[in-house]
């Protein structure tokens, strides 16, 4: 599958022009750069869009967007868009700095409902615990939270979305390249659409004491 990597550069004029107010606003901006190729059926059943995004920080004067796609973009209505294709050999190293936006949750186990997981030190365990089921091993001391915020948005209906988000980075290692892959190529973890769960990552390189 070919992937396409874009950066979206939003300065003051293109906030004001797309109405950008909240999280869900830049969903909205997000995925309007991509023909909808899914079905009602499909939308229904909550098949990926095969679109992630994750917004690198900023204000109304400056803001930066990184999207990960199966499908090239089109031309925004504001904004300065730039798309590369991801290389063949990305996905081949063991070892990888990353960084992720991620909504921590877990089952309550009386109401079924999912719960955020609150604190920096049990959203680092909530995610080693958890990363094996993606494919690598993060271990305690090679993560951390950087930031924790929650986000409401306001959608259709007058209805408000409530979502935590915790930014988490450090180093992996990747145990099972090809659920390593998919996870990287679908995102991780719940709230995909609204900027959570594309996996950002560097590779670095093997150490090796002896040739």
């Amino acid at each position: 599958m070919t992937l396409y990597i874009s950066a979206l550069n939003l300065d003051a004029r293109a906030h004001r022009r797309l109405n950008i107010t909240d999280n869900y606003s830049l969903h909205r901006v997000v995925y309007s750069l991509f023909d909808d190729v899914r079905s009602e059926q499909q939308k229904q059943r909550s098949v990926a869009s095969g679109i992630q995004w994750v917004d690198k920080g900023g204000d109304m004067r400056g803001r930066r967007i990184l999207i990960m796609a199966d499908r090239a973009p089109g031309e925004p209505e504001a904004g300065e868009l730039e798309t590369k294709i991801l290389s063949e050999t990305f996905l081949t190293h063991p070892y990888y700095r990353f960084s992720i936006c991620l909504n921590p949750t877990r089952r309550n186990k009386h109401t079924g409902k999912q719960i955020p997981v609150i604190g920096r030190e049990a959203i680092c365990a909530w995610f080693c615990q958890r990363a094996a089921g993606w494919g690598f091993d993060v271990q305690p001391g090679q993560v951390q939270t950087e930031s924790i915020n929650v986000q409401q948005m306001k959608i259709a209906a007058g209805k408000i979305i409530t979502l935590q988000q915790a930014t988490l980075s450090g180093r992996l290692t990747v145990t099972h390249p090809e659920i390593f892959k998919n996870s990287f190529m679908h995102g991780i973890g719940r709230g995909r659409a609204f900027g959570c769960g594309l996996l950002q990552i560097v590779p670095l390189p093997e150490i090796t004491f002896f040739e």
